[in-house]
């Protein structure tokens, strides 16, 4: 009955350490080279991250420095960086990319905090999924006498406890999240 729990745990977890890893390729006007992460570059016909292809550095706070380890690289780089949703353009010097981060406007940060919001409320109703399904397989213990009524409603509070900690993660999440935009 207990590995019920620790699965909804592990479960909810993840959502709330997958939700962090988008917030991080979210810009907020702050360079930072998880932006980058879901940029797939062309590398001889396989689809490879571009961190995997060259070292990224943040010499300012808006600027990205993308240095390919293999030079011939650079032009498929370039290729992935204007057809990502990064809505940036690169320029290249033949060694070295670089991406100028320009200032948000109020309207484009009003959009980011907006799809913020949402992605929290779709990983919130992630971990309200998990606690469901260990809801209903408590009850199943219960219908099948696995486990008497008391100890399925202790257990059922406890989950509830544990929903409610990785609920206030993803809202605390969201709350850094917003105040980056805001301040970027």
């Amino acid at each position: 009955m207990e590995d019920i729990l620790r699965d909804a745990e592990e479960r909810m977890k993840k959502a709330v350490e997958n939700l962090k890893k988008e917030f991080a390729t979210i810009r907020a006007g702050r360079a930072t080279p998880a932006l980058l992460d879901k940029v797939m570059v062309n590398y001889y016909g396989t689809p490879t991250p571009v961190n995997q292809l060259s070292t990224i550095s943040v010499p300012e706070a808006r600027l990205l420095v993308i240095q390919p380890w293999d030079k011939s690289i650079l032009p498929e780089i370039e290729k992935a960086l204007l057809k990502s949703d990064l809505g940036i353009t690169p320029t290249s010097d033949g060694t070295v990319i670089r991406l100028v981060l320009p200032q948000l406007t109020e309207e484009r940060r009003n959009e980011l905090v907006k799809m913020v919001r949402k992605k929290a409320e779709e990983f919130r109703v992630a971990v309200r999924n998990v606690r469901r399904e260990a809801n209903e397989k408590l009850k199943a213990l219960e219908k099948n006498k696995g486990a008497s009524e008391d100890e399925i409603k202790r257990l059922q509070e406890k989950l509830q406890k544990i929903t409610d900690k990785f609920i206030e993660s993803i809202d605390e999440a969201l709350k850094n999240k917003e105040a980056e935009i805001m301040e970027g």
